[in-house]
């Protein structure tokens, strides 16, 4: 049956996306216009908020680029914001952009090492709270000198290798160069639930991963860009910051990782799956494979890939360049000493990361409509004018909760700016603000695991290549952090309060 160019158009927008999806988002352009010039501005800007939310969390029925591009390119031509200000805020967060393009890229190509290790890690420990905490401390230490999204991008590379190599055993397509992972078409009954495991067992040591990178992330000060920028207004250098944050972050760290043993151990919130013996055979048949495999090539690419990973760490903890710099010295080091000399072969590094780059510069539209309208004027307000002795602990909670809606970096931005202000006019003392700045430093990082909105690394993680595979969604990634959100938030925020 033919279909009318009206029909073609309808079916073409957003795609295979489901119809009640694509009519809620047309209800969003709809709706906007009237609430500007009906509820005003403001209004609408949480209005927007919320929408972006919700194309964030349907981002399994349709990356959110395409609906949350059309949400931004709106609220520009409603003058929410201003072209300017959405270039504003992208040059200020540049740095994390070219930390997506190049460093994401970097670790692709050191996937060869990654795999080795890990692979090795998964088959001889056999225990998964053992390999649970392995994955959180390993990312909390690296993201304390790495960039979370760095150390986020490794955890992904290595799942999603994991997960290919037994996708392709399960389906009976060992042979099969061209195998779509994406697809359970082929996969062998007798596989099925052994895939469902091993899902739910990647999906767990994603999450702890993930929150690792959170649990150390906020102790340096190059954990998080926000950590950086915090250490300027202040005058700390690595040590001072270090100190300054320890009464919180390591009372943190220790009970994350004791939540992390409590989770495995209850199997609450979808954690304690286990690595089915099938799939743990298949992983270690593998590893002996690529042994046998192993040529003196081979094994030259692999020294070249750990003298690189060497100094990868060292230039990021001496931050000798910027991240993303770091990330292009690393891409140029891998592919000229082990071959990779073809425009198409360097391309596929890039596959990744590109999209999410994309989607970083639209929500950076959306965090300039906050900052235009002023959206979070209101809360600072009211926080600055509550007696001094629980401002720490207001500043915790209120960054806390507008970070998890938001971004953990503009948050931090506003309220350290603010804080700044008040000391140089003489309205809180020096000692006062340097409290005020350790209370906004652990509110931007600690509770905002609670949504992908807050963490660069979690929204990274939800709009991966992994995250379809593992039937990871914006949901499950907030039932999954809940537990971690709740304690996190509760020692974090005791520690504001007794130990500041």
């Amino acid at each position: 049956m033919k279909t009318s160019i009206s029909q073609a158009l309808g079916n073409n927008f957003l795609g295979a996306s489901p119809l009640w999806y694509k009519q809620a988002v047309i209800a969003f352009l709809i709706i906007n216009p009237i609430a500007v010039v009906t509820l005003g501005p403001f209004i609408t800007g949480w209005l927007l908020i919320i929408e972006f939310i919700f194309t964030l969390a349907m981002a399994l029925k349709c990356y959110p680029l395409q609906p949350g591009g059309l949400i931004a390119i709106q609220a520009v031509l409603l003058g929410l914001t201003t072209s300017d200000g959405v270039y504003h805020e992208v040059i200020k967060n540049f740095d994390v952009i070219l930390l997506l393009m190049f460093m994401v890229a970097g670790i692709y190509f050191m996937q060869g090492m990654l795999l080795f290790i890990f692979n090795k890690l998964l088959v001889k420990i056999r225990s998964k709270v053992a390999i649970s905490l392995v994955f959180s401390l390993t990312a909390a230490i690296l993201s304390a000198f790495l960039d979370a999204l760095t150390v986020t991008a490794v955890l992904i590379s290595v799942s999603v290798g994991f997960y290919s190599v037994y996708h392709k055993v399960a389906s009976d397509q060992s042979s099969n160069n061209k195998h779509n992972p994406n697809s359970d078409d082929n996969i062998l009954p007798v596989n099925q639930l052994d895939l469902a495991e091993f899902r739910s067992f990647l999906r767990s040591l994603l999450m702890h991963g993930a929150i690792g990178t959170a649990l150390g992330g906020v102790a340096t000060l190059v954990g998080e860009p926000q950590n950086l920028l915090i250490a300027k207004v202040a005058g700390w250098d690595f040590l001072e910051f270090f100190i300054r944050v320890a009464p919180i972050s390591m009372p943190v760290l220790v009970c994350g990782l004791l939540t992390v043993i409590v989770l495995e151990k209850t199997k609450w919130f979808d954690y304690g799956a286990h690595l089915p013996e099938n799939v743990r055979n298949i992983l270690k048949k593998y590893e002996e494979e690529e042994s046998q495999k192993n040529t003196h090539k081979n094994k030259a690419q692999l020294i070249v890939q750990g003298i690189v990973a060497v100094l990868l760490i060292l230039s990021l903890a001496f931050h000798v360049a910027e991240v993303g710099l770091v990330g292009l010295m690393v891409i140029v080091l891998l592919t000229a000493f082990n071959g990779i000399t073809e425009e198409h072969q360097i391309g596929h590094a890039f596959e990744e990361a590109l999209p999410f780059t994309a989607l970083l510069v639209v929500f950076f539209t959306i965090v300039s409509v906050i900052h235009e309208q002023h959206l979070f004027q209101p809360i600072i307000d009211v926080v600055l004018n509550m007696p001094t002795h629980s401002q720490p602990i207001m500043f915790f909670v209120a960054n806390g909760i507008l970070s998890a809606i938001s971004d953990n970096v503009f948050v931090a931005t506003i309220y350290i700016g603010e804080v700044k202000a008040a000391l140089d006019a003489g309205s809180i003392t020096r000692e006062h603000f340097e409290t005020l700045a350790v209370a906004i430093n652990t509110g931007t990082n600690l509770p905002s695991v609670a949504t992908p909105n807050g963490q660069a690394a979690f929204l990274f993680l939800l709009t991966s290549a992994i995250a379809p595979l593992l039937r990871l969604s914006y949901g499950k990634m907030v039932w999954m952090a809940l537990p971690y959100t709740i304690v996190l938030s509760l020692v974090g925020g005791l520690c504001v309060v007794y130990f500041l």
